[in-house]
């Protein structure tokens, strides 16, 4: 390969970033460049500097401490977020405000909680299989976007219900998801005012569960908040609006993904539907790891800022700057997994940082692992003869810097009689 630095966040880097990866890992292992949004940041590539990296204390998520002037920081975190007064969530906090609200959530999101929702997990996706078999064949065959119609609304209707969003109002809900989720394809400043129309109903909920709680999250927070614990109104609903915000697109995304890699690893397929039809779990607990670890859903982890200068593969980093830890590459590290660029769904020592590493890691990984699982075996279960309906070099990945995921996924099945 040539050794002038790949061409980075273009639509064709977006199709397959790996290569690129690659590149920067071997030769510009923490590699400074600039991003669409014009920000100078630090991109880590290699599993030992980016676990390193999600761990190291002198790496603040709390954007104050951003080197470039005010008018820049709004480039760095979720869009509206900051008009909307939501930036009090886990990903932009550190440690001791972090540790105070990570432990109020983790009491309301027990795994006994997640547990306890397998069921409604399994009838929702039940529901929407349903509803994709049941549409009218065309040509004979069904065909379905199975973005749009099952791996979207799946972990929207799933974190509405645990966070205690009554389900007449869960469309609106899906509606500012979905602006949300499009980054740049919406209407100019379509995502800001999803997000502040969000943030008004949060804190309007939040006030009907204060004087009627349920068994939810939002009441679970509110009940350790009143317990002797603050959390203030502002901080209640950040965190509500961190936990759908974090709990949807990552799964949309894993789902999505996870599908595509089978569909282009036709051979790991077929070993997780006999596994399944065999009435075995391992595969597929096994499985899902590993498709996130081979193309998962979160490309890079959110931002990082230097709060004083320091080393991290062998690069000097100053105060001030942000820092990205690029999951995609480090996941595909050859240091770390043999065989990196091929898909085993055995794979074992699988140690991937999809989730993260250190104080942020992922809170919802119960759920996100069990709407993976619930999802993969039930599509490949019930439409087990599910295909892409188009050719492959026709997909195309959603614009946007941290997360990875499918536009649309067009798929074609034999249709319910």
């Amino acid at each position: 390969m040539h050794d002038d630095p790949p061409t980075l966040f273009d639509w064709q880097f977006a199709t397959d970033p790996y290569p690129s990866y690659a590149w920067l890992r071997e030769h510009s292992p923490v590699h400074r460049t600039t991003l669409p949004s014009g920000v100078e940041a630090w991109l880590v590539t290699r599993y030992a500097d980016a676990r390193q990296a999600l761990a190291d204390q002198r790496l603040s998520k709390n954007p104050v401490h951003h080197a470039e002037p005010a008018h820049a920081k709004g480039k760095t975190g979720i869009p509206g977020e900051r008009k909307a007064e939501l930036m009090t969530h886990l990903l932009n906090i550190d440690p001791p405000d972090h540790t105070r609200l990570r432990r109020l959530v983790s009491k309301a999101f027990t795994p006994r909680r997640v547990a306890e929702f397998t069921p409604r997990v399994q009838e929702l996706t039940d529901h929407l299989i349903d509803r994709i078999l049941e549409k009218p064949a065309v040509a004979g065959r069904g065909e379905a976007d199975l973005i749009h119609e099952f791996a979207f609304p799946l972990p929207i209707y799933a974190i509405c219900e645990m966070l205690g969003v009554p389900r007449e109002d869960q469309d609106d809900f899906r509606d500012w998801a979905g602006m949300m989720i499009r980054h740049g394809g919406g209407p100019r400043g379509g995502v800001a005012r999803s997000v502040k129309k969000m943030r008004n109903y949060l804190v309007e909920l939040i006030h009907r569960k204060r004087d009627d709680p349920g068994d939810d999250l939002i009441s679970g927070l509110i009940r350790a908040s009143d317990h002797g614990e603050h959390l203030t109104e502002n901080e209640a609903a950040a965190m509500a609006f961190i936990l759908l915000f974090a709990g949807f697109e990552t799964t949309v995304n894993l789902i999505g993904n996870g599908v595509h890699s089978l569909f282009m690893n036709p051979d790991q397929r077929t070993r997780l539907q006999a596994s399944l039809a065999a009435g075995e779990t391992d595969l597929l607990a096994t499985g899902v790891e590993e498709l996130l670890r081979y193309d998962g859903p979160v490309e890079l982890a959110t931002w990082r800022f230097a709060t004083r200068p320091l080393v991290l593969g062998g690069q000097d980093i100053a105060a001030g700057d942000p820092v990205l830890v690029v999951l995609a590459a480090a996941d595909r590290d050859p240091d770390r997994f043999a065989d990196p660029d091929t898909l085993d769904l055995s794979r074992a020592d699988n140690q991937h940082l999809g989730y993260g590493h250190g104080i942020h890691y992922c809170l919802g990984a119960p759920l996100a692992r069990l709407e993976g699982q619930t999802a993969l075996a039930s599509l490949l279960t019930r439409i087990p003869d599910l295909e892409l309906a188009v050719d492959p070099a026709e997909l195309r990945w959603r614009g946007g810097l941290i997360m990875r995921g499918l536009r649309t996924l067009p798929v074609r099945f034999t249709p319910r009689n």
